[in-house]
């Protein structure tokens, strides 16, 4: 396993260390132009609770690949927050944020692995 696939996982496990939900993995290394390798999209169903996997990202992130974000974005109001390590992107929202902005389909030709919730 490589360090950025060890990353995903531990961006992975976080959210669902705060029982985050409908993880979503997108593989963009062998798309062209792109601004990262992959993206890793959650969900949890309140703002306090995307601070909370946020939080927990960010930990699971130190801990497991001494990785820390260049950026993070979106903490004001918690309704869509991305953690950026560079060849990683994390993105959390509320249901009603990620249904509007719809990232998830943005990269037709990407690789894309579903997480199963863990309840």
């Amino acid at each position: 396993m490589t360090e950025t696939q060890t990353l995903v996982q531990a961006c992975v496990a976080g959210i669902q260390e705060k029982k985050g939900k409908n993880i979503r993995i997108v593989n963009l290394e062998n798309i062209d132009d792109t601004i990262t390798k992959y993206l890793v999209i959650g969900e949890g169903n309140s703002p306090s609770q995307v601070a909370a996997i946020t939080e927990s990202v960010r930990d699971f992130a130190r801990k497991n690949t001494n990785a820390r974000p260049s950026a993070v974005d979106g903490t004001r109001n918690n309704l869509w927050v991305a953690i950026d390590f560079i060849d990683v992107v994390t993105h959390i929202f509320v249901p009603d944020a990620r249904e509007f902005y719809d990232i998830d389909n943005l990269w037709e030709d990407a690789e894309i692995t579903d997480v199963p919730n863990i309840d």
